[in-house]
């Protein structure tokens, strides 16, 4: 399970910000699950996080790094060129950024109980440093320490790491040393780097859902698989009863949705809705079998509020959620933050909030921080602006400026 993630200097994210799924020291574990470490610690980890903000306030950027982190660790070594230079986006919107390292680490648990902290600093051209701890009784070993800043770049305390000197002579200046260790079947790092394999998926409703609904229809056609789709469907209230795979010759796949009349309707006469929700049960059930940890920007785009709120009881429900799967949505909705019974969706620890200041820079922070009410209406304080990370805009600002506009376009033309 992913307990915390720190970045600093990616895209708007100048300054460090942290992302965590450990419940607040002296707050209600709520829906949280007990994950037992090594070493007989327990720690309270929430299967779910919600962040929200306005408009281009680096929402989408946490879970791009995350995707990005996931990706060097699983492509650096094989992929990435001696002559291309790192993939990074430092923050843009000064010189001094470009010229800092941006950094990225995460705190895990892997499924032996062993929590580890990984972590990596990229400049332009090299990997600056790169790190991995572990913590098997509870207190830290040091695996690896790179600096690339020393005369000794690798240091390996305690000697753990199997065949270090050649995984170190031969990990390029612009490759992670996990990649080229995972890349090479590491009988101790393999499983490192499985577990980013395996998880930090990141589903953008603006790409990819071809892939997405080409994953759907694929499970669709495995039986465990077929049924439960099938059900969400249904569920979802989309008068849909049933799907039926299309298979012809020298093509791939497709389907066709039956409807409450018996009709089946053609993939592209279906709802944007309809195929958002159906793109989305393939990772999404996928993720709860795995016990992986999605990431999803703008939840609620295309979907109603209630599927979106039903996707956040799914992770909450330790019946359907049995493998520990965490999500991270990105979402513009307010509404996700209570029940139609007034309630809460979500504890205030499960929500964070992304705003901008005068540099361009995001924070990111709980919604803990604001310290709410008890029985404080999260939704009807959010929109006030109580909690910031909203629009700084009044009512009828848009139209304000919209005519004033026009009329500077006018006595311009007059002139």
């Amino acid at each position: 399970m992913l307990l915390r993630f720190r970045v600093a200097n990616v895209r708007s994210l100048r300054d460090e910000q942290e992302l965590s799924f450990t419940v607040p020291a002296g707050h209600d574990p709520g829906p949280a699950r007990t994950v037992e470490l090594a070493g007989g610690k327990n720690v309270e980890v929430y299967p779910l996080l919600g962040i929200f903000g306005a408009n281009a306030s680096g929402k989408s950027n946490v879970l791009a790094a995350l995707a990005h982190m996931r990706n060097a660790v699983i492509n650096s070594y094989a992929r990435w060129t001696t002559y291309g230079g790192l993939r990074r986006q430092p923050f843009a919107l000064d010189d001094k950024s470009a010229q800092d390292t941006s950094f990225y680490e995460v705190d895990f648990v892997a499924e032996d109980g062993i929590r580890w902290t990984y972590g990596y600093e990229l400049s332009a051209s090299r990997v600056e440093a790169e790190w991995l701890h572990a913590y098997p009784r509870g207190r830290r070993q040091v695996w690896l320490d790179r600096d690339a800043s020393r005369d000794e770049e690798y240091e390996f305390p305690g000697g753990r790491i199997q065949d270090r000197a050649r995984l170190a002579r031969t990990t390029r200046a612009n490759a992670l040393f996990l990649s080229h260790a995972g890349t090479d079947n590491h009988p101790q790092l393999t499983p490192i780097f499985h577990w980013f394999d395996r998880n930090l998926w990141w589903i953008d409703p603006e790409d990819d859902r071809h892939e997405r609904e080409a994953f759907t229809i694929q499970r669709l056609q495995e039986e465990e698989s077929r049924q439960r789709i099938e059900e969400l469907l249904r569920v979802a209230d989309l008068g849909i009863t049933g799907a039926e795979i299309d298979q012809q010759p020298g093509q791939p796949p497709s389907v066709r949705l039956t409807h409450v009349s018996g009709t089946l309707l053609e993939w592209d006469q279906e709802s944007l809705g309809t195929r958002s929700w159906f793109a989305l049960l393939g990772p999404l059930l996928l993720a709860l079998d795995e016990g992986a940890v999605l990431l999803v920007d703008e939840l609620d785009s295309s979907l109603h509020p209630r599927f979106a709120a039903e996707v956040v009881r799914l992770f909450h429900d330790p019946l359907v959620n049995t493998r520990g799967a965490q999500l991270v949505f990105t979402s513009h909705d307010p509404s996700l933050l209570r029940t139609p019974s007034d309630g809460r969706l979500m504890d205030p620890g499960q929500v964070w909030l992304t705003e901008k200041d005068e540099t361009g820079a995001t924070e990111l922070y709980p919604l803990t921080a604001a310290e709410p009410g008890e029985l404080e209406d999260l939704t009807n304080s959010y929109l006030a602006g109580v909690f910031g990370a909203v629009p700084d805009i009044t009512e009828g600002q848009i139209a304000r400026r919209l005519l004033a506009a026009r009329f500077t376009e006018m006595e311009a033309g007059r002139a």
